[in-house]
């Protein structure tokens, strides 16, 4: 009534059904995500991180798109120290584009179908429009190695 004719034409705004999230809260998200996920899992999930914070799954998509996080997202990265390198990336390469004759040629890798969680350099942090970082290789732990040519080969650990 107070609005008159005007107050007919358009409806009164009211505030959101859904109370915004305090400010703790979301700081808490935000630092939860730059860390490492609690036991085995490789990045935080947002049921995981929802149940952490005690939040809905929801909110922490909505807190993660605001401030440009994408935990799931990895990039991987390799800086060979090895002096030899292009002379072993040649040898393995040349094998498979050009096999000797009556040659079989195998690919043997010592964890296959297991994750590696234990790399050899820790990952850039997680931040606003970047990606996380992992090298691709992973402790050895005593494992030897297999190739076709000893010259070219690790010594067993």
């Amino acid at each position: 009534m107070a609005a008159g004719v005007d107050g007919l034409l358009r409806d009164k705004t009211r505030p959101s059904r859904v109370p915004p999230l305090p400010a703790e809260v979301v700081e808490r998200v935000v630092a939860l995500t730059r860390n490492d996920p609690p036991g085995e899992a490789t990045h935080w999930s947002g049921a995981a991180m929802a149940e952490a914070a005690g939040i809905s799954v929801s909110s922490v998509q909505r807190i993660w798109r605001r401030h440009g996080l994408q935990p799931h997202r990895v990039r991987q990265f390799k800086l060979s120290t090895d002096p030899q390198f292009t002379a072993k990336l040649h040898d393995i390469v040349g094998l498979y584009i050009d096999p000797p004759a009556h040659a079989i040629v195998l690919s043997v890798d010592e964890k296959s179908q297991i994750q590696a969680l234990d790399r050899t350099q820790p990952g850039l942090p997680l931040k606003k429009g970047r990606a996380g970082t992992v090298t691709h290789d992973y402790k050895r732990n005593g494992t030897t190695t297999l190739c076709s040519r000893p010259s070219t080969c690790s010594t067993a650990r």
